[in-house]
């Protein structure tokens, strides 16, 4: 199951122009907004808490946001950030219901040193999320992928993912997950080995000048 956060919120009922948002931004808030079910709820997040916690959000992190003592299970869907000034303008809630299956996307994590890798090949990521299916309480907050057993030029597709009873995955099984390629050996172009054969016949017709 994904970890669990908990982020703090008070009731936001007014003052929703920009100026209502620069005002909550100075006073150490982030103005939010809650989908789900119900019609949009409006809120805000404490700014310190928020950017402490950030780090650990993955597309499957449940949060508990307590907005003044209710609780609402929810998602970050997306967040407006301005990285010179170090804080974030604005987030978005996804409420999930527990005891309802949730849709999102889990981050794929590749463990395991492969055969090829140690002979030489070079290890791929292709996918790094697969859309999965479950109730709330079986959302795991990573899938890790085994890839010690991949040889040069063998790949593991999404069929192969080995998930919890009661997660399904929706991303087609046929997708690549993986692969180890093999390390390309460049050829030297016409001209260059025309040049390099060129260099060659000089420096033998030197030597032999020289004898």
């Amino acid at each position: 199951m994904s970890e669990m956060i908990t982020l703090s919120a008070k009731t936001r009922t007014a003052d929703f122009g920009s100026a209502g948002s620069r005002r909550l931004l100075r006073a150490g808030y982030i103005p939010a907004v809650i989908y789900g079910k119900q019609a949009p709820a409006h809120c805000a997040v404490v700014a310190k808490e928020f950017l402490m916690k950030k780090h650990h959000f993955t597309g499957s992190t449940i949060i508990t946001l307590d907005v003044e003592g209710q609780k609402h299970m929810v998602f970050v869907k997306t967040f407006q950030e301005n990285l010179l000034k170090g804080i974030v303008n604005h987030i978005d809630f996804y409420e999930v219901t527990a005891g309802e299956k949730v849709r999102t996307h889990v981050g794929i994590e590749l463990v395991g040193n492969p055969v090829g890798v140690r002979n030489g090949g070079v290890l791929e990521q292709v996918l790094h999320e697969i859309d999965v299916e479950c109730l709330p309480k079986d959302l795991p907050s990573i899938i890790q992928v085994d890839v010690s057993a991949l040889d040069i030029n063998d790949a593991v597709r999404v069929a192969q993912i080995v998930v919890a009873d009661g997660v399904k995955i929706h991303t087609p099984e046929d997708e690549t997950v993986a692969t180890v390629k093999a390390v390309k050996v460049e050829e030297p172009a016409p001209a260059d080995a025309e040049a390099a054969d060129a260099t060659a016949a000089s420096a033998t017709d030197t030597s032999a000048e020289t004898k």
